[in-house]
Formats: C-alpha cells, sequence, structure tokens
C-alpha cells in the first residue's frame, strides 16, 4: 500500500533539496548547521551539534550560498524537530533575502507558473 497516495499533501510551498552551510541563532546563542532543504515560506536543517534550545521563541537563519557572498536570512519559528533535522517556519525575510530566495526557488523549480502561484499565496497570508 502506497502511503504517499492516501494521505493529501498540505504544503502551499515547493521545497527546493539545497546543500549549504547555515547558522542558526537565539540570543546568545548559535549553532552552526546544514540547510536540507528551503522553500519560501520556511526551512529544513540538520540538528547542530550542541543542540540545547528550549524550542521557544524566534531564530534568526542565515543560509549561506556557496561560490559567492550571497547571504539569506530570515526570522523563523521551530514548527517540528526529527531525529536529524528541525523544521523552521519563516516568520519574517528583508526584502535581499526573499529576491535571493525567489531565485532559487525558480532556478531549481523550472516553472515559473508553480514559482507565481507562491508568491501570490505568501503575500496573502
Amino acid at each position: 500500500m502506497n502511503l504517499q497516495a492516501t494521505i493529501p499533501e498540505k504544503r502551499q510551498f515547493s521545497r527546493i533539496a539545497f546543500d549549504a552551510p547555515a547558522t542558526l541563532k537565539n540570543g546568545n546563542n548559535q549553532w552552526k548547521s546544514k540547510l536540507l532543504d528551503v522553500s519560501l515560506k520556511g526551512a529544513l536543517v540538520s540538528v547542530p551539534e550542541n543542540w540545547n534550545s528550549d524550542n521557544e521563541g524566534e531564530y534568526k537563519l542565515s543560509i549561506f550560498l556557496d561560490t559567492s557572498d550571497v547571504e539569506i536570512v530570515m526570522n523563523v519559528s521551530l514548527v517540528h524537530t526529527g531525529e536529524n533535522h528541525l523544521g523552521f517556519r519563516c516568520e519574517h525575510i528583508d526584502l535581499d533575502s526573499v529576491t535571493y530566495l525567489k531565485r532559487l526557488v525558480e532556478l531549481n523549480l523550472g516553472d515559473e507558473e508553480i514559482l507565481d502561484r507562491e508568491i501570490s499565496h505568501m503575500l496573502t497570508k
């Protein structure tokens, strides 16, 4: 039985698998991590070493794109955890970062219509 076919997809934003270094900050705490995937509305990262957060509050997630000095920065909140990953929802992103993120998603989706629909949905929420 294919469980994937019986569970309706609730995701409204396409995930883009992307390998990049990332940093999480919360107050005076900082953790180095690795981006696993990203969307216009969140990110999945590997659990950092020494992860000891109480899981409350907002974090600052910085994603560093290789071969450039581009940094995507977003304020995120932790929405789920797994054995090897942490899932974050984007609460705020600045204009420069959303421009870089939009371009990253656009290059990896390959379908401008899907991207336009996702941006429209993001702006109405």
